[in-house]
């Protein structure tokens, strides 16, 4: 009997704390839950060509809508030059199959905005053997933008002939044109899209392609000057190295169908 009633006791004893335990293991479960819908929604993907309440509440502004034109102008044109056009919610580059020569109301477009500091984000494809570019901190007092602007290269790194040109690939996808070249080369196939980050910040760039940081330097100093000085662009323009703080956001029309979608801004 008296062994009956010391586990009978222990029982009694034990209960309380099985409950306690119980009742720990289901807030804690509840906890997890609520971690995990609060994961779930930092992770909301943001709509096509839209953004999510995320960036909203982060400061990032759309570029492109994906069904007008709007914002978007011809370099030096006061229109959207034909030579584009929105489809399938990108802002598509009419191949003409005449490089830089261009279509007959083709060239580079820019967003009608200058901008200083900033992270641009999108996403480009480019068709098989195909060319473009995406400039930024561009002026409009010489004929083409690329002339004032820096661009981070768009290409067919397996077909177009660029691939091979320049120095150490510094004319492949993702690199700084004909400047410094995307290390790691991550760029993907012709026909598949490429996401990018353009950040600018006091002087310092970098371009990030489909997650990997590519290209990191610093405009204005003194090896940035001796960067260009070695390189085409004082014989396009003396003054080439002398990128403006605030500029025009362009995407260039190299005579080859590209697709761009997705643009968008967040100033800093």
């Amino acid at each position: 009997m008296r062994k009956i009633s010391l586990v009978f006791v222990f029982g009694l004893i034990m209960l309380p704390m099985l409950n306690s335990c119980k009742e720990k293991k289901s807030e804690q479960k509840e906890e997890s839950a609520t971690e995990a819908e609060v994961v779930q929604e930092t992770k909301e993907e943001a709509p096509m060509n839209g953004l999510s309440e995320a960036e909203k509440a982060d400061g990032w502004v759309m570029l492109f809508d994906g069904k007008t034109s709007e914002g978007w102008r011809g370099y030096k044109k006061d229109h959207f030059p034909e030579g584009w056009e929105i489809v399938d919610g990108t802002i598509h580059m009419v191949g003409s199959g005449r490089g830089e020569a261009g279509s007959k109301d083709g060239g580079d477009i820019i967003f009608d905005k200058k901008f200083q500091n900033f992270t641009l984000s999108l996403e480009w494809k480019i068709s098989e053997g195909g060319n473009s570019g995406i400039f930024y901190l561009g002026e409009e007092k010489l004929d083409y933008i690329w002339k004032t602007a820096p661009e981070m290269q768009v290409l067919d790194n397996e077909r177009h002939p660029d691939a091979k040109l320049g120095k150490d690939g510094n004319r492949m996808a993702g690199s700084l044109y004909d400047l410094i070249p995307a290390k790691p080369q991550n760029a993907k196939p012709a026909g598949e899209w490429n996401k990018i980050e353009l950040t600018v910040f006091k002087g310092t760039v970098i371009h990030n392609q489909n997650g990997e940081n590519v290209v990191e330097y610093h405009l204005w100093t003194p090896e940035w000057k001796e960067l260009v000085a070695g390189s085409k662009f004082p014989g396009l323009n003396p003054d080439w190295a002398e990128v403006p703080a605030k500029g025009y956001i362009g995407l260039q029309d190299h005579g080859d169908d590209v697709w761009f979608r997705n643009i968008k801004i967040k100033e800093l």
